[in-house]
């Protein structure tokens, strides 16, 4: 609890002081006074002067805001009207507001560079058994197969180092509706050949954290080994013991631990919650040595339906590389994938709008903090990955043309550009009535659904 209540504050800490910081220094770059730089709204806990500017830290950290002189606030000096913000040109005001989304995908860019230098430690992009009848079955995909490259068209084709990366590009392509081209082999490297995942099928609304298990694929390949057993559970009751590698059940043999959990699971169909299904004969090495052992798994209720259980962990950690760039590579990969991310999020919103996609993908507070603190115990690279992926949804949710957000300023900037007078001060204060009525409903849908995760409703 308390790794992820401080992961959740450096969090919240770090992407709004860059963001108010990007909006404060071309601000003072423009000739523009600032009063006061504020992290966090509402009543003030600490505060310090420096040269002309305030700087403070308020009691709802939720946000920020920057401060400037202006005639539309308050009375201004004639000898200062010159650095009001309203006075200054309509490019510089464009810059000022501009600048704190800008900030945020610089400090992705460098996030993204820092993880690349740093090296992270990810699974080997060698695939589980796929789920029967899946796309990923359907393509000719097995357990073990070693996925080396993927190619959008089946010419250009871009090398995969890990898992994740395979996660990514199934998520784009997704997310373009494209079919996805595979160039695999075996998990030796031999016997390489060309598969298409028909990810085009799938509708851009199952987009979500349920993509992989759609298209088939449960994750990085693992090995039938069996680890800690509960007492008393009906693995241990059966004689299995921690190390065991199982090779078949039932006479049909196991390849890999994705298709011994299914296995177990399906048992559970048909049979009576709390008690022990049919015996099944299963083979197992152990010290070189094959033994026979009768098991008879329980079946338990799991989201509404019938599954059975063993109360054992199955397999064994999958193989492990670490990936790491040179400093050129890396920062042009972070802004790469700054980029990638930026247009996904973006389209997602769009989807969300015209209801291509779930309103099950905003994510609130709650949901930022569970996986702040998930990311800061896994080590600092995921960590930094996490903060890079918010920081890129900061910049792209300030860009939307919300009135309340840098977005809606910038159109106003955009009406007066092109038809050489400012929005009038009626029309912005519907467009603001608008805003704040549309950013509440946001927000309480946001923690609408961080409550639904919460309580394992989505």
């Amino acid at each position: 609890m308390l790794t992820t209540l401080l992961a959740f504050v450096v969090t919240l800490g770090v992407l709004i002081v860059v963001h108010e910081w990007g909006h404060y220094r071309v601000a003072k770059a423009c000739g523009v006074k600032v009063l006061r730089f504020s992290v966090g709204f509402g009543r003030v806990l600490l505060r310090r002067q420096r040269g002309e500017t305030e700087f403070t830290l308020s009691a709802l950290p939720l946000g920020g805001y920057v401060r400037m002189l202006d005639e539309r606030e308050g009375p201004v000096s004639p000898a200062e009207r010159e650095r009001a913000f309203n006075n200054r040109p309509l490019w510089q005001r464009a810059a000022i507001v501009a600048a704190g989304p800008a900030a945020n995908f610089v400090l992705a860019i460098l996030l993204f560079a820092a993880v690349g230098l740093l090296g992270v430690e990810e699974p080997k992009p060698v695939l589980g058994s796929p789920l029967a009848g899946s796309l990923a079955d359907k393509a000719g995909l097995r357990a073990g197969d070693w996925v080396r490259a993927v190619s959008a068209d089946g010419e250009d084709w871009q090398e995969l180092q890990s898992l994740p990366q395979l996660r990514w590009q199934l998520t784009q392509a997704v997310s373009e509706g494209r079919k996805l081209h595979l160039s695999v082999s075996d998990a030796q490297g031999h016997g390489q050949r060309q598969l298409v995942l028909a990810t085009d099928s799938l509708e851009k609304r199952e987009l979500d954290a349920q993509l992989l298990r759609r298209i088939g694929l449960g994750g990085a390949f693992m090995a039938p080994v069996l680890g800690e057993l509960s007492p008393g559970g009906a693995g241990a009751e059966a004689g299995l013991q921690r190390g065991d590698r199982v090779l078949s059940v039932d006479g049909q043999p196991v390849v890999d631990a994705a298709a011994l959990r299914e296995r177990i699971r399906a048992s559970g169909q048909g049979g009576v919650e709390g008690e022990r299904v049919a015996p099944m004969l299963w083979r197992v090495e152990r010290a070189g040595q094959v033994l026979s052992l009768e098991l008879r798994p329980k079946v338990v209720r799991d989201g509404g339906q019938l599954l059975g259980r063993i109360e054992a962990q199955i397999g064994a950690p999958p193989e492990l590389l670490t990936v790491s760039h040179g400093p050129l590579e890396s920062l042009w990969l972070g802004a790469r994938r700054t980029w990638e991310v930026s247009v996904l999020t973006l389209n997602t919103f769009g989807r969300m709008l015209i209801g291509e996609a779930s309103l099950k993908n905003l994510s609130g507070p709650i949901t930022i903090a569970d996986y702040a603190g998930q990311s800061a115990r896994m080590g600092p690279a995921q960590y930094l990955s996490f903060l890079a992926l918010v920081s890129v949804s900061l910049a792209v949710l300030n860009l939307l043309p919300l009135p309340m957000l840098d977005g809606g300023h910038l159109m106003y900037y955009l009406f007066e550009g092109l038809s050489g007078r400012p929005v009038s001060e009626w029309w912005q204060q519907q467009l603001q009535r608008a805003g704040v009525l549309i950013m509440l409903l946001m927000m309480t849908l946001a923690l609408s659904n961080d409550m639904a995760r919460l309580l394992g409703l989505h």
